[in-house]
């Protein structure tokens, strides 16, 4: 049972304190860090024991260690000091502050096309004074932009082992490449897999993390990539090609979800869930999400369910 006496006496510069020598080494380090004297830090370190009725710190010519109750209350008010941080800043929300900030992410087209609206509205609503910086493109163009800082985050599928050296990998959903067409083309009377062959096709080209499951899906009903093909990931051209001619576009679903749900497209009525394959979160390993991308990620998670779209 929490001691809410021991809790009221315990203050935000003693855990400041102790986390600043434990950080600094020595009590000399400790107190030039928080601009107080090296007595002051002692007699903030001896109040907090006192509080507390144990020995927290053990000092030696080597330098400071904590002892086992020091390295419990130390965890815990690591904890309690960025729970707080968090909530500075999100007062600060309200007025301003980390509002006139920006998150910079990347988004494959499926993703840019799909969700990424959803995302952007919901995370305004967040955070309506942040500038959210949108970049979309093919996967490895993005992982590079991911490596040198361009983007804090992509939004895709998986590339390969060897493209994700050094990138972490969090599944959102999943999604599965689709043939579409425009509403009144010729093979919609009876389509089959012949039509691949017979009418051009929108294809994903050797950059797009979509187009090894592509090649699977095609190698598994015994087809070879169609002779009539123009490889793309260009969403703009797409649309329209599509639109004005007999061509049909082989793309994720989620680029094409709202000309299907309003019928300026329409699904063959092909088997392609072979093509299904996560959607995820990409960051740097090595990185540690600010709190207004924290916010970003909230909004995200939020558009999925919203959306709907298949999180098994």
């Amino acid at each position: 049972m929490v001691n809410y006496n021991l809790s009221r006496l315990v203050k935000i510069r003693h855990m400041q304190c102790l986390l600043e020598v434990v950080s600094c080494g020595s009590l000399k380090a400790a107190g030039e860090r928080l601009h107080l004297t090296q007595p002051a830090i002692s007699r903030t370190l001896k109040e907090l024991e006192e509080i507390l009725g144990t020995t927290l710190l053990l000092r030696s010519r080597a330098g400071v260690e904590l002892t086992e109750a020091g390295e419990v209350f130390a965890h815990f008010a690591r904890m309690s000091l960025a729970a707080l941080d968090h909530g500075l800043e999100s007062i600060d929300r309200t007025r301003g502050g980390i509002l006139k900030q920006e998150v910079k992410v990347g988004a494959l087209p499926s993703v840019a096309a799909g969700l990424m609206p959803k995302v952007a509205e919901g995370f305004q609503r967040l955070a309506p004074e942040a500038v959210l910086r949108l970049s979309d493109g093919p996967h490895g163009m993005l992982i590079d932009m991911l490596r040198n800082g361009a983007v804090s985050m992509v939004i895709g599928r998986m590339g390969d082992p060897a493209s994700m050296q050094g990138v972490s990998f969090t599944q959102l959903y999943t999604e599965e490449v689709v043939c579409v067409v425009r509403p009144d083309h010729p093979c919609l009377a009876a389509p089959d897999l012949g039509d691949l062959s017979r009418w051009p096709v929108i294809f994903p080209p050797t950059t797009a993390a979509i187009r090894p499951q592509v090649e699977r899906w095609l190698i598994s009903h015994g087809l070879s990539e169609p002779a009539q093909r123009i490889e793309t990931v260009s969403g703009a051209f797409a649309r329209v090609y599509t639109r004005d001619t007999d061509a049909i576009w082989m793309i994720s679903h989620g680029v094409v979800r709202n000309e299907l749900s309003d019928g300026r497209l329409i699904r063959l009525p092909f088997d392609t869930s072979l093509t299904k394959g996560p959607v995820g979160l990409m960051q740097r390993q090595d990185a540690e999400p600010t709190p207004l991308e924290s916010l970003f990620v909230k909004a995200l998670h939020a558009a999925i369910v919203s959306v709907g779209y298949d999180v098994s």
